[in-house]
């Protein structure tokens, strides 16, 4: 008997002992891992969405920005040209006028000249309109000719066309004459 429990059949018999042991050991660690597994694959999918739902949103985001930029650059006139409609209304209302004196179409040609200043005001155009005397700025002003004056070099001796701003911007400069060095 000493001999049977040496052969191969009792070896193979132990083996089946101690796999049921690494068995139940691992078994435990087996639903934990898949636990694991299972709920970090739940929460990629979840981030996945999230991603991909936040992608969209900002893609729908750029999409509105870019229409809203073509907008405005397609309308940007828009409210200029609403504040010059009076001015033309004026001059065809004038022009509509058969028999009028010099004194009427002067009369007329004022307001409307007033409406218009009122118009480029109000959409933030402004004249550049210097004084004899001011100082040179070639930024604002374009000199046409330089004459010798008594006054001080470099200054403004007469503006020959005034210059215009919108928003801080020279639209179009003073044509100014300036003094020469003495």
């Amino acid at each position: 008997m000493a001999n049977t429990e040496n052969t191969p059949d009792t070896q193979t018999q132990e083996q089946p002992v101690a796999a049921p042991e690494a068995a139940a050991t691992a078994a435990p660690a087996t639903p934990d891992a898949e636990q694991k597994l299972n709920a970090l694959e739940a929460k990629h999918a979840e981030v996945a969405d999230a991603y991909l739902r936040a992608k969209a949103e900002s893609e729908n985001t750029r999409r509105r920005a870019e229409e809203e930029i073509s907008k405005a650059r397609k309308f940007a006139v828009e409210g200029f040209a609403e504040s010059l409609l009076p001015v033309k209304d004026s001059l065809e209302a004038a022009i509509a006028i058969p028999a009028a004196t010099p004194e009427q179409l002067l009369e007329g040609v004022h307001a409307t000249l007033r409406q218009l200043s009122a118009a480029l005001e109000r959409n933030r155009v402004v004249e550049i309109n210097p004084q004899a005397g001011a100082k040179f700025d070639p930024h604002q002003h374009q000199a046409i000719s330089v004459v010798p004056a008594v006054q001080e070099p470099n200054t403004v001796v007469a503006v020959l066309q005034k210059g215009y701003l919108i928003a801080d911007r020279v639209l179009r400069p003073a044509l100014v004459t300036v003094s020469a060095a003495a």
